[in-house]
């Protein structure tokens, strides 16, 4: 297991936090199991946060039981050893409560909250929307921007109004504007995340904490090590693990759906069962698979 070296940056939710994928068996029910066994995978390989039922979760294909049943194991497989954050965000605000309130019950650490997605409300709306879920519980919650998702971003003065609100303290930036990033990080005293994985670095120059990846389900190690060297200020220690994270973020981001591909190659590495998705995802294709190996084999890993 690595360790957490005493330069790494305190905050509420960690630094190297996989979006952790959802196992399920082969007829399509959760693997309880396997979600612990990759749970203490990823946590042994230095992440010090999960996020629960996120996207890559594919948390809109999940009941309530479900999303509850996975925060239970994960407390209980990695509970004190890592923060467990529950993806709670629907675009239905009181449904979003209601599973927040479940989550809490469970003992994760905190809420991970997107932008309500297709409703398309304006930032009045949206402002509401998070400050409603954010009083429902006392967990400290993570807002996440993800306009290519949601449609609608989460305006600089909207999360600087929300900034506000005391159980309000993270951002998972998923929005790839650096102005806006910029214009958040000089006005408030949230904890920005990447959300994008391969601009980790980047944010992390304009004072991010660290990131909420998929790709670190198969490079954990190397982004403990590019998080842990950019709070240390070893900007060239940074830059080359930068580059070396580069065929796996293409691997994993850059030609299918992330929780898929991320699937594949922990099946391939032995560390999930299958890569069963549920609609509307479906699992790669050989010719997908192919351009996945090519772009880790660059990267020394092959299959």
């Amino acid at each position: 297991m690595i360790e957490t070296p005493a330069a790494r940056s305190a905050n509420t939710f960690g630094t190297v936090v996989p979006a952790m994928v959802t196992p399920f068996t082969e007829d399509g029910g959760l693997d309880l199991d396997s979600a612990q066994k990759l749970a203490n995978h990823l946590v042994d390989e230095g992440a010090d946060g999960l996020v629960i039922t996120g996207t890559t979760g594919e948390t809109s294909t999940l009941l309530d039981e479900e999303n509850v049943a996975m925060f239970e194991a994960v407390v209980e497989a990695v509970g004190g050893r890592a923060k467990v954050i529950a993806g709670t965000g629907m675009n239905d605000t009181g449904h979003s409560v209601h599973l927040s309130q479940l989550a809490a019950k469970t003992g994760v650490d905190g809420l991970l909250l997107v932008t309500p997605y297709y409703n398309k409300p304006n930032q009045a709306g949206i402002r509401a929307h998070f400050e409603t879920i954010a009083s429902a519980t006392d967990l400290p919650v993570m807002l996440y921007d993800i306009p290519g998702r949601s449609v609608m971003p989460i305006n600089p003065d909207t999360i600087i109004a929300l900034a506000q609100h005391p159980n309000i303290v993270a951002l998972k930036d998923a929005k790839g504007d650096f102005q806006s990033t910029t214009l958040v990080a000089a006005n408030t005293d949230l904890d920005i995340y990447s959300g994008e994985d391969s601009l980790t670095m980047p944010l992390m120059t304009l004072g991010a904490v660290g990131v909420v990846s998929v790709t670190a389900h198969v490079a954990t190690r190397l982004y403990r090590r590019m998080v842990d060297a950019m709070l240390v200020g070893d900007l060239a220690a940074a830059q080359a693990l930068h580059f070396e994270l580069d065929p796996y973020q293409r691997a994993v981001m850059t030609h299918i759906q992330g929780a898929v591909s991320a699937k594949t190659i922990l099946n391939w590495q032995g560390i999930l069962p299958n890569s069963v998705v549920r609609l509307p995802l479906v699992e790669a294709t050989e010719d997908e698979k192919t351009i996945i190996r090519a772009d880790l084999a660059e990267a020394g890993l092959t299959f």
